[in-house]
């Protein structure tokens, strides 16, 4: 019985990405007449000829940038490196804001707007991995050399393109190197730049995928515990009786387990997982601490609230049922520490931005497909600011591994579809 329900539900949740996508496409007419006009403009000519010339540079600022480490947290080297390149392409306000994002205004027109164009500056690899380039036949291999450094040297190609193409828009364009969009990050840099009272950002345009044709147009929100229990500790024979943290943790994943399933089981798609766990001294001690990490996901931000709350309030139970036992010694405590917080939306395929950038996909011969992620796009669409994270193009594969690669296989391509996504939604001046 259960395996004919996740098959339905499987199914069904097919059906609707398809209904969805489908929807979205019968309103494409007005928008692949705009798509048209711009790619046909001679400046837009231009700068997609410039764009294939700049191949060579493109590439080689792809190796420079992925050989200078960048974890969540240290990303100051290659941010310094990302600021210079895009002063060397031709802006004049270019900064570097409180928490590490680069940052360069090109201005438009003036119709009052700014779109937000980036890709992140981390990686998830730790400072001391080695990051050298290694080239196999046509296939570049370094840890970050696709997620996310190819989407910098993309930006980079882009301004250059259009600053020689001499393209002028009606709104100003936010060209961006965010910092903290991996792991413990947690957006940081995205959720900086969107927090009240800095820029005024109107559309939100993210780097961060594979294949051109893929949009992301949902944020996947999670939430993120690290939960630690702590005891006195001791020697497991001169010491037994006393509270085990190890045993109680045990008893409060159980619990956990339990109710989150039972709640997962209706309504949209919700999921919880324990990716880590340790503490312990030796086998033959007691610990004095037991720690789990807890990563919890749901595009509804009220099932994300209902499954955290599950947590806090089971680990407590277990923590009280096991307290309630312990004849000898100090009863446990425990710690809640929130280590990742993501907002989760939904968008409207109808939104105009997701429109100009599916009738870009098919301006390249391509079929849209819309879908849900991760991303930095995650904190405007919780926001209500139209948002869409697209792909760097080429081939890639293996990613946050130690052999991650990539190949620039109609790498041009995929610039050129994010300079005219880019021109369609900042308005192409005349």
């Amino acid at each position: 019985m259960k395996r004919i329900f996740l098959t339905l539900l499987f199914l069904f949740s097919i059906v609707s990405v398809n209904s969805q996508t489908k929807k979205a496409a019968s309103n494409l007419s007005t928008y692949q007449a705009q798509i048209d006009k711009i790619s046909n403009d001679k400046k837009v000519r231009l700068a997609f000829e410039i764009i294939q010339q700049l191949e060579p540079t493109t590439m080689k600022e792809l190796i420079e940038l992925t050989e200078i480490p960048a974890p969540p947290f240290m990303e100051q080297k290659r941010a310094e490196k990302f600021r210079q390149m895009l002063q060397n392409a031709g802006f004049d306000s270019i900064w570097t804001d409180e928490i590490g994002n680069v940052l360069a205004l090109r201005k438009g027109k003036g119709n009052g707007k700014t779109v937000l164009i980036e890709g992140h500056l981390d990686t998830v690899f730790p400072l001391d991995t080695d990051v050298k380039v290694k080239m196999k036949g046509d296939t570049l291999f370094a840890p970050g050399i696709a997620d996310d450094t190819r989407a910098l040297s993309v930006v980079l190609t882009v301004v250059k393109a259009m600053n020689q193409a001499k393209i002028s828009t009606e709104s100003d364009i936010l060209f961006a190197g965010t910092v903290g969009e991996e792991g413990l990050g947690d957006l940081r840099g995205i959720k900086h730049i969107f927090k009240p009272g800095n820029q005024k950002i109107d559309s939100h345009i993210a780097l961060d995928g594979g294949d051109i044709n893929a949009l992301v147009t949902n944020g996947l929100g999670s939430v993120r515990y690290k939960i630690t229990f702590n005891g006195p500790g001791g020697h497991s024979w001169g010491a037994f009786g006393l509270a085990n943290p190890h045993h109680a943790m045990g008893k409060a994943i159980d619990y956990f387990d339990k109710e989150a399933a039972l709640f997962v089981a209706n309504g949209p798609k919700t999921t919880y997982n324990i990716g880590r766990i340790g503490g312990g001294t030796s086998v033959n001690s007691i610990p004095f601490e037991t720690w789990m990490e807890v990563d919890m996901r749901s595009l509804s931000p009220e099932k994300l609230k209902g499954i955290e709350q599950i947590l806090l309030n089971q680990v407590n139970k277990a923590l009280v049922d096991y307290n309630s036992g312990i004849k000898t010694g100090a009863k446990l405590t425990a710690q809640f520490e929130k280590i990742g917080e993501r907002p989760s939306g939904v968008q409207s395929a109808e939104l105009p931005l997701i429109q100009r950038a599916m009738a870009a996909i098919e301006y390249f011969k391509l079929k849209p497909s819309l879908g849900t992620g991760s991303t930095n796009s995650n904190t405007p669409i919780s926001l209500g600011i139209p948002s869409i994270t697209i792909g760097r193009g080429g081939k890639g594969g293996n990613a946050h591994s130690l052999d991650e690669w990539w190949i620039n296989e109609n790498g041009a391509e995929a610039i050129k579809f994010a300079l005219l996504i880019l021109i369609a939604e900042a308005g192409l001046a005349q």
